[in-house]
């Protein structure tokens, strides 16, 4: 059996908002949380900062300036043949308080524009509510996800792209890697909760129980507000489809020891299906309550809550896939350790430390469809490298292998039963890193020529992987080589 890629594949791209697009402040846009979050780097984290500061720089406030290049952008995406091109509205482009009555005109107008040049263009828009974007006045007024008042801002959000895109959007994504949300990173990138350290860090080992609390009760929040916005859409246009888009964490035993399955097992049900229950089942899981009262967590659930999250179910499930960890029982942080788990000793890694995995893909696509058995859509999955432009060229081979390697996983998982629809790499194009503000760490199939600190022509050019992807577009997975 070798069963082919299925006709009307979504094959793409991906990109985020604060990530690419600048203009940070030009045209009625409002402030971000990455707009105040510096630049950084593997060994030094990127600090929040409550003003901008003259002398610091924030990648955010350029990214690769895609608000002024987006048809260049969207021609290169269509030569390349994406059928679907994944991206973000910038929250804070449309509302830039979070809190106003009333919509920025001049950011409804830019969007459509997009959206518009992508309809001419033959591609179809993927569209993440908010990726990592919420405007920083919700932050700092708020208290961000941990204020139920959001559940509001955000319904009225939804209700004003909704219908102002109505026809031109279909596929539709709610909060991004939502289930980032259960750590230290999520608070701030998710939820909106500036941490008292002022530092975007992956996990506060001195988080106090108040902390905790607090950021399992924002998780909540967006729980709900995501459950009532899939049913708003769903009245708009019967025609939308609301997914999920969830960061997939993929864990092995370190060892066949029975506490380390057993803590493997946990792993998967915190990092995953704590917050994918609740999306695609409509309920907490069965183990949550047990969890709760050994964390010492207090959430406030209403009744009208419950019903929500029932009548809120995501069409699909979308998620990142870049990585595979280890769970140990006796993990604690130390050498041989990663940000999520143990280092697997029989993978290679890339220079940021990030394990290469391809059948740990297939793998969590079965993994996810024998759960939910929904439709699954992979809209990240990429190698961060550094590159040089060499004689007008960047030859990215590595990009080619590991793209190559998790596209051969898919068509096993396919094959295996599992339903896929839509793949988007990360990324498109050469984008500012979420994790550490640098430009260096280049995913793109596009070359951007700027450096960490905004110099730089920003022409585009084109690496081999935009060629290679262009026939693995044009053959619908078929030719690989």
């Amino acid at each position: 059996m070798n069963k082919k890629f299925p006709d009307g594949f979504l094959w793409g791209g991906a990109t985020a908002a604060t990530q690419c697009e600048g203009a940070w402040n030009i045209d009625g846009k409002g402030e971000s949380i990455l707009d105040h979050c510096t630049n950084g780097d593997r060994m030094n984290p990127r600090r929040i900062t409550n003003t901008i500061e003259e002398n610091a720089f924030y990648p955010s406030h350029k990214g690769c300036d895609q608000y002024h290049h987006f048809e260049e952008d969207i021609e290169l995406f269509a030569e390349m043949g994406f059928k679907t091109y994944r991206l973000s509205i910038n929250w804070s482009r449309i509302y830039p308080n979070g809190d106003d009555e009333e919509p920025n005109q001049l950011g409804l107008d830019y969007y459509r524009r997009l959206f518009e040049k992508c309809k001419q263009c033959g591609i179809e828009p993927t569209v993440t509510m908010t990726h990592y974007d919420m405007p920083w006045n919700l932050a700092v007024k708020y208290g961000g996800w941990s204020n139920r008042k959001l559940i509001e801002f955000f319904v009225r959000y939804a209700k004003t792209i909704f219908t102002e895109y109505k026809g031109l959007v279909k596929n539709w994504l709610t909060f991004n890697e939502i289930n980032f949300g259960t750590i230290s990173y999520g608070e701030f990138a998710t939820s909106g909760i500036i941490p008292k350290c002022g530092h975007v860090i992956m996990e506060d080992p001195n988080a106090t129980q108040e902390e905790v609390n607090r950021r399992f009760q924002a998780l909540h929040n967006e729980f709900v507000a995501s459950a009532k916005v899939v049913q708003l859409a769903h009245e708009i246009d019967p025609e939308i489809k609301v997914g999920c888009m969830m960061c997939g964490f993929a864990y092995y035993p370190l060892t066949c020891k029975p506490e380390d399955v057993e803590a493997t097992q946990r792993s998967m049900e915190i990092w995953n299906y704590y917050s994918m229950d609740v999306m695609c089942k409509g309920k907490y899981p069965y183990w949550a309550k047990r969890y709760w009262n050994e964390q010492g967590i207090e959430l406030e659930i209403t009744e009208e809550d419950l019903v929500d999250l029932k009548n809120g179910c995501v069409d699909f499930i979308s998620f990142s896939y870049y990585r595979t960890d280890c769970s140990a029982a006796n993990h604690v942080v130390k050498e041989g350790s990663t940000e999520f788990g143990m280092k697997n000793p029989e993978l290679k890694a890339t220079e940021w430390g990030w394990t290469i995995d391809p059948k740990g893909l297939r793998w969590l696509l079965n993994e996810y469809y024998s759960r939910y058995e929904m439709p699954l859509m992979i809209v990240e999955n990429g190698i961060g490298a550094y590159e040089k432009l060499e004689d007008g060229k960047v030859h990215d081979v590595a990009r080619i292998e590991y793209m190559r390697d998790h596209i051969v996983a898919i068509k096993e998982a396919i094959n295996d039963g599992v339903d896929v629809f839509g793949y988007t790499c990360w990324s498109a194009i050469d984008i500012v890193s979420a994790g550490t503000g640098e430009f260096k760490k280049r995913y793109g199939l596009i070359y951007v020529d700027a450096d960490d600190l905004g110099n730089g022509t920003y022409n585009r050019i084109k690496k081999d992987s935009f060629y290679w992807y262009k026939k693995v577009i044009e053959t619908n997975g078929e030719n690989l080589d």
